[in-house]
Parts: structure tokens; sequence; C-alpha cells
């Protein structure tokens, strides 16, 4: 932890109405409080806790189920958590959750059938959606709900799943303090202070929190715990923790022109190379905040009386999404990855006027072989006769299971 000499203030307490524009602190012991009001108050929180080796989002009902001093370990297809033995709550990097699986979720039913006397009736199915408090949520995260608010609710089209959950969705966010091997939101000017799309905003001190609200809901909450304005060494130890986030990020991706570089650059020998590396297994499309491809299907019971539609996330890595009429588009991996890449990269801005990247590393930790989105964009930002293939490394631990057409 940082030592100050910033001379000690006495704290000063609060009596009148919190201001959106103030800092206040609260001890950690607070926290609990917090959810204890938001559970009264009808919300489902929502938070990280370690569950099957991972730091993942779940229900949660108390602090103690948080993290606590916990870090999790990334690289490019890889992740360990540790526990460290610090006792921060909030010391650790995203996991393969996002908050997208909460506002868009995996699986809905969008539409049922009944038939009854050789008649049928169609229906939509109730509006009544989840009260979701969301705790700990990172500045990239902000940055990827506010992505798929343009994608679900600004179009011409309204989704209204998406529209019930996040009217009614309270957000916590959390500052980061420290930064993963595979962060790069310096790049993509999305964190790693949080700046906006919150209710309220931590930043984890040694003993406490310094807190700001930024809505009415987030100052009635702070209204209720009475915090204590912060003094100069809560927020000059909130400065210095979140500064060390910055330090820490090494990644970095160059935006410039990044549009025209990758629509330009369409038969880029890069593609090549990169399709003999990619599983086309869609975990960076699964872990990704802002992909919102789905596929819908009818489900019909065993009696044929009943039928959903049902709406399930799908991916642009999967073959038989590009299926039209005249056969698959997209049928290798090859303008599979392509796709995939200059969408988020270039063509989400005609779309979205934005790019559909937050920096958050996920797609990088989380592909199984490692593919680096960065290093793709800088390769391709290298002239095709510059640009040097690397070799085909064998994957460790690799099973080859032999069928009885290749022992022949």
């Amino acid at each position: 932890m940082p030592t100050f000499s910033t001379k000690s203030q006495p704290v000063k307490p609060v009596n009148q109405q919190p201001s959106m524009s103030t800092s206040y602190r609260i001890p950690k012991s607070d926290l609990q409080r917090l959810i204890e009001l938001l559970r009264c108050d009808g919300y489902t929180v929502v938070g990280p806790k370690v569950e099957d080796d991972a730091i993942v989002y779940a229900e949660i009902g108390h602090i103690d189920e948080l993290p606590k001093g916990f870090r999790n370990s990334q690289d490019p297809g890889k992740y360990r958590v540790e526990q460290t033995g610090h006792k921060n709550l909030f010391e650790f990097n995203v996991g393969p959750h996002s908050w997208k699986q909460f506002l868009f979720p995996p699986r809905a039913m969008v539409a049922s059938g009944t038939r009854e006397a050789n008649r049928w009736t169609f229906e939509t199915p109730p509006e009544q959606q989840p009260k979701f408090a969301f705790l700990g949520v990172r500045s990239c995260e902000l940055a990827a709900i506010a992505i798929q608010d343009r994608i679900f609710l600004q179009g011409s089209y309204v989704d209204p799943i998406y529209k019930a959950r996040r009217e009614s969705a309270l957000i916590i966010a959390i500052n980061c303090t420290v930064a993963a091997s595979t962060c790069f939101c310096t790049s993509m000017k999305t964190g790693p202070k949080c700046r906006i799309g919150y209710d309220l905003a931590l930043t984890e001190l040694e003993d406490g929190f310094v807190i700001q609200s930024e809505t009415e809901r987030g100052r009635s909450l702070l209204t209720t715990l009475k915090p204590d304005e912060a003094i100069d060494k809560d927020l000059e130890e909130a400065r210095i923790l979140e500064q060390r986030a910055v330090e820490q990020i090494s990644k970095q991706l160059d935006t410039t022109n990044i549009r025209d570089l990758l629509l330009g650059n369409l038969e880029h020998p890069r593609w090549d190379e990169v399709s003999t590396r990619c599983l086309s297994c869609t975990n960076c499309t699964m872990v990704c905040p802002t992909c919102f491809c789905s596929s819908v299907s009818e489900v019909v019971d065993l009696t044929g009386d009943s039928v959903h539609r049902q709406r399930e996330w799908d991916s642009c890595f999967n073959l038989d999404f590009s299926y039209t009429a005249n056969g698959i588009v997209r049928n290798d991996r090859r303008s599979r990855y392509r796709q995939w890449l200059t969408h988020k990269l270039a063509s989400w801005y005609d779309q979205f006027d934005s790019s559909g990247c937050v920096g958050c590393g996920r797609c990088i930790t989380w592909c199984p072989v490692g593919i680096d989105l960065t290093e793709e964009v800088a390769a391709i930002r290298q002239p095709p006769s510059s640009n040097r293939m690397l070799p085909v490394i064998a994957l460790p631990n690799a099973t080859c299971v032999l069928t009885k057409e290749t022992k022949e």
C-alpha cells in the first residue's frame, strides 16, 4: 500500500443530502449495508465470486462471498485465480463473465403458441423481468453496456427484454486498481477509471471506499448510508491506486484510421496466417461483452400442441451462421475470423458510430490458442511483403484420437 505525505484532515460529517459532485468515504462494512438495502428494495444483487476456479458474476447476499484476497493472472490463452492473502475485495480483473448475460440473456423465449381444438393461439411472453443491482462493474464494462444500449435501445427496433432489464438495473461500479497483461482499455479510452454510466462508483482503499454518485438513485442510496465526506488523504490514496492500474497496462492497440485499415486490407496474407491458428471455437464471441449475434429456433413439445420461439446467443464463427438459401457464405475460418475482426473494429463504426471493442482483453485471455487481436491489427499495418508468417506451434497436452479411418 502506498504511503502518503498529505497532512491528515478531520473527517467532515455529512449533515445534508449528498451531492453528485462530491466524493465521500464509507467503511468496508457499509458495503454489506448497501447490499441489504438493495435486497430490501427488491433488487437481485449480482457481484463477483469465486466459482469453478474463476471469478464469475452471480447472485450474492453477503460481502463474505466476494473474492477477498484473490487475484487473477491472465495471458493469451491463460487464466488462473490465486489467493494472495491481501484483504481487498475487488483487487482482480475481469473474468469469463460479462454483465451482458443479465441484460441480454443467453436464452430467452420471445413467443409461444398453443393449440386447442385445432386452433392455434400465439402470444408474446409477459414483459416482467428481473430487477438487478450490479456490484463491481469495471469501466470497460460500463462502456460495453453503453454500446449494447445503442444496439438494443437506440435503433429502429427496440428489444423489449433488454429494455425492461436495463431500465430497472442499478449499477455500482468499481475503479480498477490493478490491471491484467491482456487489458488495453487505455487504447480504447474506456478506462481504467469509471467516468460515466453508473449510479455509484467505488474506489477500494485499504480500510474503506471512496464513493461517488452520478444519478438520483445513487444519491438516494448515499443519503441512507450517511457517509462522511472524503478528505484529501482519501482522495490522494484513491488517485495513486487508480494510477497504478494505468501504469500496469502494457498492451496497446493503435486505432489510428483502423476502420479504413481493416476494410482496405481484406486480402492481406495475415488473414490466411491467423486462420491456421483459429479453432473457430466461438470463445471470443461468447466472452465478449458487446457481441450480440443470436439465432431463433422453434421448440415443440412432445404432444405437438405447444411451441416456443426461443432466441439464443450465436456466433459469426459458427459455420451455419451465414447460411442462406444459396448456401453458406463464410465457409472457412479465414473468412469467419475476418468477419469478426472487421466488424468489431471497423464496420461497427458504420452501424453504431463507435468501436465494438472496449479493451477488456477477454477475447485474448479465453482464446485457447492465444490469438491476440492487437497483434493481428499490428501485423495488418505492415505491408504484405514484410509480414512474417508465424510458425504453427503444437499445443501442449494435445491428444490425438485415432479413428478407424486414420489407422487404415
